[in-house]
């Protein structure tokens, strides 16, 4: 008889950043009080599934993702360190267009390779870590499913590389909102199909105008 297992990859809830900053993998940026919102929602769509093991980045927005879901299905949080923020050398910078640290020529060198990147880690590192915990989470909970909480960049990358896609892309194409699940269904230990949600849709279009105002 096949086993079915699945791997719920969450990217975590909005966080409080007043100053705008790439906060990358800077402690105490936390989530705001619409990201707890976010995670109560995924906590209760992912309420009646077969969870057995919730793993999280080590920082803070992550691990506060994850308490709803894990208080829900009565777990504790397991932090592990291949799944933390891609490094990137404009942390703690604003690097919005216009008003942040790309308009400074002394910056201009990081961007001259989109491809590894040139501004921060390798695509081809990312991709090795996350596969390498997705695997180690698959096999531990074989038969059930687990919800490994995350960042946007790792999450997309790790899909890309499991999808087959190359991995270097334009940041505006990735399908990760705020909150999202990429879901890996697996029969047996094969990679059968990947499926996206959005359980907090609505709670992200609120932040998306509320950043637009």
């Amino acid at each position: 008889m096949p086993t079915t297992t699945v791997v719920h990859l969450l990217r975590h809830g909005e966080v409080h950043n007043p100053d705008g900053v790439l906060y990358g993998r800077l402690p105490g940026f936390r989530l705001s009080e619409l990201g707890h919102e976010m995670a109560i929602a995924v906590a209760e769509h992912l309420e009646a599934h077969d969870i057995v093991r919730v793993i999280a980045s080590p920082l803070e927005r992550a691990i506060e993702t994850a308490a709803p879901i894990a208080d829900s299905h009565e777990l504790g949080i397991h932090v592990d360190p291949r799944l933390i923020e891609a490094g990137n050398f404009f942390e703690g910078k604003r690097v919005g267009v216009g008003d942040g640290a790309l308009r400074q020529p002394r910056y201009w060198g990081r961007l001259v390779d989109p491809f590894t990147p040139s501004w921060g880690e390798r695509y081809q590192g990312i991709a090795a870590r996350m596969t390498a915990a997705i695997d180690d989470i698959r096999r531990d909970v074989r038969g059930h499913e687990a919800v490994v909480v995350s960042h946007q960049l790792p999450v997309w990358i790790a899909r890309s590389k499991l999808e087959g896609r190359r991995l270097w892309h334009d940041p505006r194409t990735r399908e990760c909102s705020l909150a999202s699940l990429t879901s890996l269904h697996y029969t047996d230990d094969e990679l059968v199909t990947i499926t996206y949600s959005e359980p907090a849709a609505d709670l992200v279009e609120r932040a998306a105008r509320r950043a637009g105002a």
